[in-house]
């Protein structure tokens, strides 16, 4: 056992005594760029993409060890051509990614921020109170909203077409950004974190916009599209009518009140366990019904 230890350790000095600065600076350079590298794909619809081809991998090690022939012949085709298919197919994203590249100033990039934030699941708490607040003074008004509550999905190519605000919620900034006539009625509001972070975002249309009703609105539309290409939550307040309607997956629910908005996106958002602490503590009495049409 000693002899092992004395031979892993000598080893380990070995290899130590041949590192150079080069090698030092080497890895600091590609730690820097495979982590931004990461953060840049979390950002786009390629996170998806990127844990499908993880799997591919996976399963091409297996093939390769139990050595299953067609499918260790079919999955090096897959990676032969799929390369250059990605490059086509996500042409788009990586444009925008060299881009965010080009315009990011050394002094803003995470590796060198450090900063304090409050629990996930707290500042998700006050924004579901805030959200919930402001859908029931904007659907008393009738006045249209558009709010989209990011899940695991980022969002990162609808808020770049939008303006960056970086606030927390409350039932005022709500009313603001949905003013009538002003420059952000008619765009999106994103929550990321339960941080306000950008407003005046243009969303991408349905699959089957020909088979959704007639009588739902742009906005309507426009969170089903949503809801369709992500696994966010949004909330639509119709300007017609001042009903609170809820998107996710592809499917628009209608007839919300503020307690039944609560309940879905406390279910939504937070985990079970912060989903009962918040119910347990909240005032006693209060019924939380779900009311659809």
């Amino acid at each position: 056992m000693l002899e092992i230890l004395r031979s892993t350790l000598n080893s380990i000095l070995g290899v130590l005594k041949t590192i150079r600065i080069n090698d030092i600076v080497d890895i600091i350079i590609l730690y820097f760029l495979i982590y931004n590298g990461i953060k840049l794909i979390r950002e786009t619809r390629a996170q998806q993409l990127t844990k499908g081809i993880a799997v591919l991998v996976a399963c091409y090690a297996l093939a390769y060890l139990f050595k299953i022939n067609t499918m260790l012949f079919l999955l090096k085709l897959c990676f032969q051509w799929g390369f250059l298919a990605l490059i086509i197919l996500f042409q788009p994203e990586l444009r925008r990614m060299l881009e965010k590249v080009g315009r990011t100033r050394i002094a803003e990039l995470s590796f060198f921020n450090s900063s304090d934030h409050e629990s996930e699941e707290e500042v998700w708490s006050n924004a579901i109170e805030a959200i919930c607040d402001a859908a029931q003074s904007l659907s008393s008004s009738k006045t249209g909203a558009l709010i989209i509550c990011e899940r695991k999905t980022k969002l990162g190519e609808q808020i770049a077409t939008g303006t960056i605000l970086n606030c927390t919620p409350s039932p005022a900034i709500f009313g603001n950004i949905f003013y009538p006539n002003t420059p952000l009625h008619y765009g999106a509001v994103i929550v990321r974190d339960g941080i306000i972070l950008a407003a005046g975002c243009f969303l991408p249309r349905p699959q089957k916009d020909e088979l959704i009703n007639k009588q739902l609105g742009s906005r309507h539309r426009a969170a089903i599209g949503m809801s369709e290409n992500s696994d966010a939550l949004v909330i639509v307040v119709s300007e017609e009518t001042g009903s609170i309607s809820v998107a996710e997956n592809g499917e628009l629910t209608r007839g919300y009140n503020r307690e039944s908005l609560k309940k879905l996106l406390l279910t939504g958002l937070l985990p079970e366990k912060d989903t009962n602490s918040i119910k347990e503590n909240s005032l006693a009495g209060r019924v939380i019904s779900k009311w659809k049409k």
